[in-house]
């Protein structure tokens, strides 16, 4: 992908689901959702993102799959001096620099132990007992398997062996890996969904929840857009979309017990600039039908104007502190919003 900050989706938003920024999109609906039942997905600055929300919210996270991304607060603090670090430490960013590589799990072992005694996020031991799914692709240059390792490195410390699985030998480039849906699977281009012939949202539902009913496809109708800006903290844009997606499983919609996932999309993988591309087509919402999960895709957007800390014109989860120094705590702006959004779901507020 010339990492999160390349990508550029062939794919045509449906108008059926598509909602100018200028129109009024409804709330996100309270559904009866199992609250101990939450966990997280995300790609390259959106596997950043799910890992970063995992640490913080400990305690209220089932689990996390995470796509080529590394260990928390990888790129460190002091943005935007701390995006070398962010670009040559984090990833490969391209051929002209220098792969400084890899971070070290101890370091982020030490953020996060330290962040956790200042009370700014939840102790990591939290996350003992929750089940991890890790992904990297053997032909991914722009997050190599040794960032990864990294990140497999730091999850050992808190989880026992059976309840981590690391997918680290299929011949993938980067991007999130389909059945049948994408580019050749060792191509790093557009739209970065790679047609692998693997399953990989089955793989990392029944990781994170257990035996999966077999799918027999999904509804157009399940996905359905919702207003963002109701869950931005201080009414700032924070590099986020007005309007967010969700699929909602029929059985989901009439009342039934269910679950929470939410997927974080990569750079330039946000709705206004490749549509349906990600949140229709990365494969959740086929398993999600048939095994009562609601799957929340929450979207970013490129950001160039002044209320953020500095730019961010790909549409980047904030992984490196561009919405503010405390991006990787439960005090991030955008980690309130996602926070919210889940919140909200399930009842709470």
């Amino acid at each position: 992908m010339q990492y999160l900050f390349r990508l550029a989706c062939a794919a045509t938003l449906p108008a059926l689901f598509w909602l100018p920024l200028s129109s009024a999109a409804p709330a996100l609906p309270s559904l009866t959702i199992e609250p101990n039942s939450v966990t997280l997905s995300g790609l390259s600055s959106g596997g950043y993102m799910a890992h970063q929300y995992h640490v913080a919210y400990a305690s209220e996270i089932a689990g996390a799959a995470i796509f080529a991304a590394g260990p928390y607060r990888c790129a460190g603090g002091g943005y935007p001096w701390n995006l070398w670090r962010a670009t040559a430490v984090c990833m490969d960013f391209d051929d002209w620099m220098p792969f400084l590589g890899p971070p070290d799990a101890a370091d982020s072992i030490q953020a996060a132990e330290d962040e956790a005694r200042s009370g700014a996020i939840d102790p990591p031991q939290r996350m003992s007992g929750d089940r991890v799914y890790l992904y990297s692709g053997t032909r991914d240059d722009t997050v190599p398997q040794t960032v990864m390792n990294a990140l497999r490195d730091y999850y050992a410390h808190f989880l026992l062996p059976t309840d981590l699985l690391y997918v680290d030998r299929q011949g993938a480039g980067h991007a999130m890996v389909t059945l049948d849906y994408g580019g050749l699977c060792g191509n790093t281009a557009p739209p970065y969904l790679n047609d692998c012939d693997y399953d990989a949202a089955g793989a990392v539902f029944e990781h994170l929840y257990g035996p999966m009913v077999p799918p027999d496809g999904d509804r157009p109708e399940g996905i359905v857009a919702f207003d963002q800006r109701l869950h931005f903290p201080d009414n700032d844009e924070l590099s986020l979309a007005d309007v967010g997606y969700l699929y909602v499983p029929e059985s989901c919609d009439q009342g039934a017990v269910c679950r929470l996932h939410v997927a974080f999309h990569g750079c330039e993988q946000y709705s206004e600039r490749v549509g349906d591309a990600f949140y229709a087509n990365a494969g959740y919402n086929r398993w999600a039908e048939r095994n009562n999960i609601v799957v929340l895709y929450p979207q970013t957007r490129a950001g160039v104007t002044l209320g953020l800390w500095w730019p961010n014109p790909k549409g980047c989860w904030d992984w490196w502190g561009y919405t503010g120094p405390d991006y990787h705590r439960r005090s991030g702006r955008q980690m309130r919003t996602i926070k919210s959004m889940i919140d909200r779901l399930i009842g709470r507020i």
